[in-house]
């Protein structure tokens, strides 16, 4: 039974109150159940999962709060050490979720507002053996990791001065006789292993103390983790060598052998390993460093009567700046006076800067060319283009692949299973190995543990995220939800919104065709005055022809939009009817005779709408959207890759197909509602797989969560990049087929880094074991297993990091 106090929203009476504790009395595992209304917290005693609790308040219509943290874990070895993590944070009071992310070194906590704090939380990690604390900033978390990268060299330093000499006294005189010969000359067998004890000693209790520091206690806590492998498979080769040399009468005659070169050096190795993997994680977060060096640490404010330099951090909203020539653009806002051209290749993709004066918006991190600007700060801290897309980033890379969730439960279990497996060798071993069995019981159970180092398992999937999803946001790709990554080389087809998305959304009107009696300019004025009031791409079209003509718009009243349909509204006192073929239907409106211009029309890929006055339909114009210059090449691509490509449009049937066959679009789904696209969606999946659908306008949001991967277009709407799992920065189409690649090259990649792991330990632990010895085959010596151990896990992170090397999919079509 756990009692819980945390806050929760929505309470204004002692009906709610009620209501409240009603619906949490009712929740499985509740046992007693308190609200108090004054300082809005809720009290319980549990014995059940919290989940059930949140979702009987949230359905009563009293959410409890929620708040996340990120902590900095230290001292994790393995991926035992990220599952103890997350069971500690997870057991906490009022802890929803938990998620450790190994090669970040982060854990991410989910935990009901007023139930826990953050400082207990990164106590609790302590508690478990993992010092834990509050996110640094990201200059002092690099610190942190170049000040560990020191100290494992140093360590390395130390520990190969003292085994050295261990090494080359033992193994020396195994491989070359005349040395053995000059140092029993020169040496007692006795003094020998004297001076190997005392530097094996130092060793171990200096840079090597480390893994019994933390391996013991996690073995006798019965959690046991690669340093309890370590601790264990050392420490019985040292103490087995110590007996040997201070009482060989307590071992069987011939077995008193001393393995003091295979502890020392399988420490040499493993620090080494640890160093370089170390390195190497460090480099992974190199994208994030690299978006946070876009900001720069001042900016030049207008204050108390002049410009003073202050630093970002003091930048409010409504502050005005001043931009020299050079200097990146330090918040988000809009350009009061001047004239410049700024680099926008970061948001973009684009390197040809973009020119800049009085109302444009300029995006922080953005490099000002030749001209100065002074602009109004709208966007600050936190709420800049910049900050979100690093907290995109980071959320991303500390997420979990459902494909983790497999090697989650292996390695649960893999340490303990690997120690049975050494005991098991070792009393194999001493049953029916050659003499002096004991001593070689020693060696294949050592050789076991050092082998089986979970590292490169726990390193396997996180590592390639981190990586994949930084350079991802480096080529202007925002994976904005972890699962995408995978789903998006899941999906066989491909479905883009037509307008904005495949063309500019910027259509110009074409083609004009009026009945007799009826002039077109004013036919034109009618119908821009009473679009005026609506945001379609279409109605712009129109408004923006009257307004080049030089005509002025008359007052709409009683305007109503008809979604997917067109609009309305009394114009002068015309009724005014303005939209599609179907519109023109629905309201039983007879349009029969503009059909055959408006058939020409579509065949040639435009837009037909129809203008009805007073209820009769007196001109059937034409829009033209032209297609993005990227469109067709991006279509091609993907066809290249194995995928079918289909077009949803809200256009005639004869203009959407107009549009597919110039575009080369596999499947064509035309005159769909708003509301339609998601069915559509739905009819794509059953007939092809799982779907990528590709829009960027508000009516799109509904489809974009539908389908299984949503990419939005980065220039669309807010609604849009909301509901999108991954958001193309540009609005050039081809971040999709990179967004398909990268996908891909990560699963690939983490594919390569499991198998490896996996199958190292696969087939290493039977050899290590000595499963081959009776047929003929090798032993496998403690000291080669420490290397390869060591090697393995760099093997994972090296191959991670080719990901940093990705080009956009369609400049580089080549394997990296």
């Amino acid at each position: 039974m756990t009692t819980l106090t945390f806050q929760i929203e929505g309470l204004s009476c002692a009906g709610c109150v009620a209501r409240a504790e009603k619906a949490l009395g009712g929740a499985a595992g509740v046992q007693a159940a308190q609200v108090n209304l004054a300082d809005e917290t809720a009290r319980v005693d549990v014995d059940g999962a919290l989940q059930d609790v949140v979702g009987a308040l949230q359905k009563a219509g009293y959410p409890a709060r929620e708040q996340g943290v990120v902590l900095d874990v230290a001292q994790m070895t393995c991926a035992g050490c990220v599952r103890r993590v997350e069971q500690a944070l997870a057991n906490g009071p009022g802890v929803l979720s938990a998620e450790v992310n190994f090669a970040s070194e982060t854990a991410t906590v989910r935990y009901l507002e007023g139930a826990i704090t953050p400082e207990d939380l990164a106590a609790l990690s302590a508690k478990a053996g993992y010092p834990a604390q509050l996110p640094q900033a990201e200059g002092a978390t690099a610190d942190r990791k170049a000040d560990e990268v020191a100290q494992l060299r140093r360590d390395v330093c130390i520990a190969a001065v003292l085994a050295l000499p261990v090494f080359v006294v033992e193994m020396g005189a195994h491989l070359f006789p005349p040395f053995h010969h000059w140092l029993m000359a020169h040496f007692s067998m006795s003094a020998v292993h004297m001076a190997q004890w005392a530097l094996t000693t130092i060793l171990l209790a200096g840079p090597g103390r480390q893994f019994y520091l933390k391996g013991f206690p996690a073995l006798f806590r019965g959690a046991p983790e690669m340093n309890s492998l370590v601790a264990i498979g050392t420490g019985a080769a040292y103490v087995f060598s110590v007996v040997s040399t201070f009482a060989p009468g307590w071992l069987p005659t011939g077995t008193a052998n001393v393995y003091f070169e295979a502890a020392a050096v399988i420490v040499v190795l493993i620090l080494v390993g640890r160093w370089m993997e170390a390195r190497a994680k460090g480099r992974t977060g190199e994208a994030i460093r690299q978006l946070m060096q876009l900001q720069p640490p001042v900016a030049r404010v207008e204050r108390h009567g002049g410009v003073q330099e202050v630093p970002i951090a003091q930048v409010v909203v409504g502050d005005v700046l001043h931009l020299r020539p050079g200097e990146r653009v330090a918040v988000d806002g809009h350009v009061l006076d001047g004239h410049s051209y700024v680099d926008e290749s970061m948001m973009s993709g684009e390197p040809t800067p973009v020119a800049k004066s009085a109302t444009d918006a300029v995006v922080g991190g953005t490099i000002n060319g030749q001209g100065s600007l002074r602009y109004r700060a709208e966007k600050v801290g936190a709420d800049t283009i910049l900050s979100q897309i690093i907290a995109l980033v980071r959320d991303t890379q500390g997420a979990k692949l459902p494909v983790q969730a497999r090697v989650d439960r292996i390695t649960a279990v893999f340490v303990p299973v690997v120690i049975g497996i050494a005991a098991l060798t070792f009393f194999v071993w001493l049953m029916v190995g050659p003499q002096p069995a004991f001593g070689h019981s020693v060696v294949a159970a050592v050789a076991v543990l050092i082998i089986a180092c979970p590292c490169a398992m726990g390193l396997a999937t996180p590592t390639s995220i981190m990586v994949g999803t930084g350079r991802a946001a480096q080529l202007g790709v925002l994976f904005r939800k972890g699962e995408a990554l995978q789903g998006a080389q899941a999906c066989r087809v491909v479905a883009f919104d037509k307008t904005g998305t495949l063309t500019k959304g910027l259509p110009s009107l074409t083609d004009f065709h009026v009945t007799p009696g009826h002039f077109a300019d004013e036919v034109l004025r009618l119908a821009a005055s009473a679009e005026q009031g609506s945001e379609h791409p279409l109605a712009r079209a129109l408004v923006q022809a009257a307004e080049t003509r030089g005509m002025a718009l008359a007052e709409c009243t009683a305007f109503e939009a008809h979604v997917g349909f067109g609009v309305s509204g009394t114009v002068q006192g015309q009724r005014v009817m303005v939209g599609a073929q179907r519109f023109m239907a629905a309201e039983k409106l007879d349009a029969s005779h503009l059909h055959a211009q408006a058939a020409a029309l579509a065949e040639q890929g435009k837009t037909p709408i129809f203008v009805a006055v007073d209820r009769g339909v007196v001109a059937v114009v034409a829009v033209s959207d032209p297609v993005k210059p990227s469109a067709k090449a991006t279509i091609k691509a993907l066809q290249a890759r194995g995928l079918s490509v289909a077009m949803i449009s809200g256009d005639a049937r004869q203009t959407a197909k107009a549009l597919a066959a110039q575009l080369g679009v596999d499947h064509v789904v035309a005159e769909v509602m708003p509301a339609g696209k998601v069915d559509a969606i739905e009819t794509l999946r059953t007939r092809f797989g799982p779907v990528a659908f590709v829009g960027d306008g508000i009516n799109d949001a509904p489809a974009l969560a539908a389908a299984d991967v949503g990419v939005a277009i980065g220039t669309g709407t807010d609604v849009a990049i909301e509901a999108a799992d991954v958001v193309l920065m540009s609005g050039d189409v081809r971040g999709v087929v990179t967004a398909y690649d990268l996908s891909q090259r990560v699963m690939r990649n983490i594919g390569q880094n499991l198998f490896w792991a996996f199958g190292y330990n696969v087939a290493l632990i039977p050899v290590a074991a000595g499963v081959l010895v009776p047929l003929g085959g090798p032993a496998l010596s403690p000291m080669f297993g420490a290397g390869a151990m060591a090697l393995s896990s760099v093997f994972v992170l090296s191959n991670a990091l080719r990901l940093r090397r990705v080009q956009p999919a369609l400049a580089e079509e080549k394997e990296v």
